[in-house]
This record gives structure tokens, sequence and C-alpha cells, in this order.
């Protein structure tokens, strides 16, 4: 009698998981502001401390580098270290995306956050 009714049950879940996931998602981006990560060059010469959201905190260079005629040195360890903390902050995003949405049934290939 209300066979064209019979895909309500299925679109209710999913409206129930779109819901689920938009509260994980919220929470995601909101811890990945407090994680943090640090990105190292010349053997920990230099430091960049970022949020695993991608936001730069702090820079740290060890004072012994810190002379004229190594500038070129400097800038150039800098930009390493900023790479390597964005290259960190990036798998961990990644990472917590993964762990919230591990148990929805999300189709393969889907990118996070919409």
């Amino acid at each position: 009698m209300l066979k064209g009714l019979s895909g309500l049950g299925d679109l209710a879940n999913v409206m129930k998981q779109a819901k689920e996931l938009e509260a994980k998602m919220s929470g995601v981006q909101e811890n990945l502001k407090n994680l943090k990560v640090v990105g190292k060059s010349g053997a920990g010469l230099v430091k960049v401390t970022a949020a695993a959201s991608g936001e730069f905190e702090s820079i740290e260079i060890d004072p012994s580098i810190l002379r004229e005629d190594e500038k070129e040195v400097v800038e150039d360890l800098l930009l390493a270290a900023v790479r390597d903390a964005q290259s960190k902050a990036s798998d961990r995003a990644k990472q917590e995306m993964m762990d919230a949405t591990d148990g929805l049934n999300l189709p393969s290939g889907i990118k996070l956050p919409f």
C-alpha cells in the first residue's frame, strides 16, 4: 500500500549520519586548534610550532646561527622548518578526520571537510 515510502527509513538514517558527521567535524576543527606540531630543520637549530589547523604560533632560532654572513642559511633553515610544520599539521589533521569519521559508512574517497 505505501511502497513509495519504503526508502524513507534509509533517508532518515542518512540524515542522522549527516548530523553526527557535522557535529564530529565541528569538534575535530576545534580540536585541531589545540593540537601542536613542531617543524624542525638544521638538526633542531630552527623550530616552528604550529597548531594542527595550520596556524603558526612560534619560531625559535638558535642564537649560534644568527651571524650576518649566515643570513641565507638561516632563511633556508626557516623555510625548511615551516614546510616541516605544515606537513606535520596536514598529516595530523588528516588523521583526526579519519578518526572522527571511523564507523560512519561514508563513500570511499570522500573529501572532508565538505
